[in-house]
C-alpha cells in the first residue's frame, strides 16, 4: 500500500514536523497499526479510511506515536489533509472522525490548511516541585491543559531561555500525562511570530516534538489573553522549527499551516 512522509507546519522539506500518512480501506488490527508507526519512527503516523456518505464525517482518522495511540494530533491531521487535497482525493474541506470528535480541515487557495480543533481548557496550578530542576529553568506560571491534551504549560522568562533549554526528559515524565510545553513571549514580533514554544513528551516516547498542533490549542488561549488578540502566530523553536497561525474562537481554535510531501512510496507489510 502507499505510504507518504509529509513535513507539516512548514513550506519547505526537512523542516516542520514529519508524519507518516496511510490511506486505508479500513483499520486493520491495532498491533499492525502500532508496528507501522514504530517502523516509520516519526512523532506520529496517521491512518485514515473513507466513511460512508451517511456518516457524520468524511474520513476516520487515528494517530500513533512509535509507542502508543494518541487522542489528538495536529501535525499528522494537517499532513493527512494535505495528502487528500494534493492528490485530489478530497479537494475541499474534509471532516475527520477522531477520538477528539469531528475535526475539520479546510484548504485555502494559497496552499495553507486550517484545522478546527477544540480549545484546551487551561487551569492555573502551582509550579510542581522539581519542574525547574528537570527543565533547567524557573517557570513563571504553570497551567494544566486538561485530559485531551494532557500537558503542563509553563511560561519562562524570555525567548532566549526557551531556546536554550536542555531538560532532563526522564525527570519531566512525572509532571503530566503527555509532557510539558515551555513557552515565552517573542523577543521581536517583527520577525513574524508572537510567542515561542518547545514541547517535550517523554510519556509517549518523544523527547522533543518538532512542531505540535495540539499544544497550540492551549497556547492560543494562553497568549491571546495576554496579548489581547485572537489571531496570533507561534514559532515552535525546535531544531526543525515551524510556524503555526492560531485563531481563538471560543471553544474552538483554528490552526493554520502548510505541508510538504517529501517521500511517496510503498509499504510491503
Amino acid at each position: 500500500m502507499r505510504i507518504r512522509i509529509v513535513d507539516a507546519f512548514t513550506d519547505r522539506p526537512f523542516a516542520g514536523n514529519p508524519a507518516g500518512v496511510l490511506l486505508l480501506d479500513a483499520f486493520p488490527e491495532d498491533d499492525w497499526l502500532q508496528n507501522v508507526a514504530l517502523e516509520v519512527n516519526h512523532a506520529e503516523t496517521a491512518f485514515a479510511h473513507r466513511l460512508p456518505e451517511s456518516a457524520e464525517a468524511d474520513w476516520a482518522l487515528r494517530w500513533f506515536t512509535p509507542g502508543t495511540e494518541v487522542a489528538m494530533c495536529g501535525h499528522a491531521t494537517l499532513a493527512t489533509a494535505h495528502v487528500l487535497h494534493t492528490t485530489g482525493t478530497q479537494p475541499g474541506p474534509v471532516r475527520f472522525a477522531t477520538r477528539s470528535g469531528v475535526l475539520i480541515a479546510t484548504p485555502a487557495d494559497d496552499g495553507s490548511i486550517t484545522l478546527d480543533f477544540p480549545t484546551a481548557p487551561l487551569t492555573a496550578v502551582e509550579v510542581p516541585d522539581g519542574v525547574a530542576e528537570a527543565l533547567g529553568a524557573e517557570p513563571l506560571t504553570a497551567f494544566d491543559t486538561g485530559p485531551s491534551v494532557g500537558d503542563l504549560v509553563v511560561e519562562l522568562a524570555d525567548e532566549r531561555t526557551v531556546r536554550g533549554l536542555t531538560p532532563d526528559h526522564k525527570a519531566l515524565a512525572a509532571y503530566s500525562t503527555r509532557g510539558l510545553i515551555a513557552t515565552a513571549r517573542a523577543e521581536d514580533p517583527s520577525r513574524g511570530y508572537d510567542f515561542v514554544s518547545r514541547c517535550f513528551f517523554p510519556n509517549v516516547g518523544i523527547d522533543e516534538d518538532p512542531v505540535t498542533g495540539s499544544a497550540h490549542t492551549a497556547l492560543a488561549p494562553y497568549w491571546s489573553e495576554r496579548l489581547g488578540r485572537p489571531d496570533l502566530t507561534g514559532l515552535q523553536a525546535s531544531p526543525r522549527s515551524g510556524l503555526v497561525r492560531t485563531g481563538l474562537r471560543g471553544e474552538r481554535t483554528l490552526l493554520t499551516g502548510r505541508a510538504v510531501t517529501v517521500i511517496d512510496g510503498e509499504l510491503h507489510a
